[in-house]
């Protein structure tokens, strides 16, 4: 079985659903003590020392289970932390105490659909079919991990009707501290996409980092959801009948 922990984020929620999903594959995951904010939004904010110092944290929290070989991978459940984080041993790389164990944490970061995609056929005996979902790949995920392949056809395969929509590419208006800092542009970015969402009448929007979920939340009453929740959430209905 492998092991790992699983960085927290900012909806404890979307932290629990990841945990039960993974376990329903045989991976056993928990959380860090002492791990927290993997620094991406201080580094948004130029606030370079802070985001250094939240790094070193995290690195302290997960040494121990790396070094003792207790975890065989640190699981993202937020592209923004994910991409943040895999780019540690770069932000290290001159603090001679921490370049090398940041260097050997990034090999372990993974985020949460390269974990669950070998295990999907696993899952689709238990997940029903046909739920119209639009998902939403955020820029952390597709530009900066190259991750949107791999993560739609994980959709595709656990029995999700992807509605497809124009101009995929682009981003949200959520990015970090931008829709904060530049809240006009940012709200223009979120209705333009949700406007192009809305063509494929989905039930649910689909997405993998809660800045983006919040966001389009904010404008739309359709449900804006992490999709491991959504999967652990039609897991729990299948075991009750």
């Amino acid at each position: 079985m492998l092991a790992g922990c699983v960085q927290p984020a900012m909806m404890p929620t979307i932290d629990a659903a990841t945990i039960r999903v993974l376990d329903a594959v045989g991976i056993g995951a928990r959380i860090a003590p002492g791990a927290g904010c993997c620094g991406a939004v201080s580094f948004h904010l130029d606030a370079q020392d802070e985001a250094v110092a939240q790094m070193r944290a995290n690195v302290d929290a997960w040494w121990p289970l790396v070094q003792d070989r207790k975890i065989e991978a640190i699981v993202m459940n937020a592209s923004g932390c994910g991409a943040m984080v895999k780019e540690y041993a770069h932000h290290l790389r001159h603090d001679p105490a921490y370049a090398q164990k940041a260097a050997d944490i990034v090999a372990l970061v993974k985020d949460v659909a390269e974990i669950v995609a070998p295990h999907a056929e696993l899952l689709r005996s238990r997940l029903p079919s046909g739920t119209r979902a639009s998902f939403h790949p955020p820029c952390t995920l597709q530009h900066w991990q190259g991750l949107r392949p791999l993560s739609e056809q994980l959709l595709v395969d656990l029995g999700f009707e992807l509605q497809p929509f124009a101009d995929k590419h682009l981003c949200c208006g959520s990015a970090g501290a931008y829709s904060v800092l530049n809240p006009d542009i940012a709200l223009e970015l979120r209705d333009r996409k949700l406007g192009a969402i809305a063509v494929g009448s989905p039930d649910v929007i689909l997405s993998a980092n809660i800045g983006c979920i919040g966001h389009l939340q904010s404008g739309t009453d359709t449900p804006v959801r992490h999709w491991v929740e959504v999967v652990d959430e039609q897991l729990r209905r299948a075991a009750q009948g």
